[in-house]
């Protein structure tokens, strides 16, 4: 069958079609994207802008659009931390609803860790043994550790790279003065402490191996030396604690509006780039992680194969 995953987050609208089948590999048939950037369209009052609003609606109309042409028997449509946060997230979702005709469910932070983390167990097999997950996204950072499909812990906490650099670095992508050294120091101390509840959670479970996926992640094992994205989905890819440490140690003193210049460094996400390494270094180092390895799997796949153990025969 063919499902189409629409992924409204906190920097994209992401369409993606796969034909897939209940045992199968989803196999990709169509991706696009909308950069709308709707966690910097949230206003002082907490509420999603009118202008935010509005393009939503356009980007989510585009994309039924888009899955219709294609013949999706399905359209699976999520609202992550953008739209969870959002003080007026009811009324925006009627609208897109009534509008487009698209129903988006809002994920809980929780949820995205589980499906996030199904994707990761079904990309390594049950040979991985115990698994610790490690998302990093525009709004939140999700985290799960276990032994099955389901994590015995899953946990979401406020510090998206995006979020991060808006409300702790006050960096934007056109910066031409990197934030200083004690600006860092106060997010690295923030970011401790917000993670200091969960290590206890997620160590009690434990783990044989530590994985993170998103392209925060993926951009920083890049900088760290991982194989080019041309070198296909197969290739194996890692971060150590010691190449990030490096990255961290030139990135934050490169201008935000000149990351994207760095080889595989999103143009779109440059920016977010420090508030994500400094994120992932804490993690690393609370949880005495020292190598990490890259899934290219996350929340869209996680979804798209809750839905067909949905639909697999009883």
């Amino acid at each position: 069958m063919r499902l189409g995953v629409l992924d409204v987050g906190s920097n994209t609208v992401h369409l993606l079609v796969v034909d897939a089948h209940h045992g199968a590999h989803p196999w990709p048939a169509h991706s696009e994207k909308v950069v709308l950037r709707l966690a910097e369209q949230i206003g002082p009052d907490g509420a999603l802008t009118e202008a935010g609003a509005d393009g939503l609606v356009k980007a989510v109309s585009m994309a039924r659009t888009a899955a219709d042409g294609l013949t999706t028997d399905d359209l699976l449509a999520f609202a992550t931390s953008a739209v969870r946060d959002a003080t007026n997230a009811g009324e925006v979702l009627a609208r897109v609803r009534d509008e487009s005709g698209v129903r988006l469910e809002v994920l809980s932070g929780a949820d995205e860790a589980r499906m996030t983390f199904l994707a990761v167990r079904r990309w390594f097999g049950w040979s991985a043994g115990r698994l610790l997950v490690m998302d990093i996204g525009g709004g939140s950072l999700e985290l799960a550790a276990g032994i099955d499909e389901d994590p015995d812990v899953a946990v979401s906490l406020p510090l998206g790279a995006g979020r991060l650099s808006r409300e702790r670095l006050r960096v934007d992508r056109s910066g031409t003065v990197p934030p200083s050294a004690e600006t860092v120091d106060e997010l690295r101390e923030y970011v401790d402490a917000q993670l200091e509840p969960v290590v206890k959670q997620l160590t009690e479970v434990g783990w044989e191996r530590p994985v993170a996926t998103s392209k925060t992640f993926r951009m920083l094992a890049r900088l760290a030396g991982a194989a080019p994205s041309g070198a296909g989905l197969w290739a194996r890819r890692s971060l150590t604690r010691t190449g990030l440490r490096q990255v961290l140690g030139f990135i934050r003193h490169i201008p935000p509006g000149q990351l994207h210049e760095l080889e595989g460094v999103s143009t779109q996400r440059a920016h977010q780039l420090l508030a994500g390494a400094v994120v992932a270094d804490a993690v690393m180092r609370q949880l005495d992680v020292d190598c990490l390895d890259i899934c290219p799997w996350a929340l869209r796949e996680g979804v798209i194969l809750r839905r067909l153990d949905q639909l697999a025969p009883v």
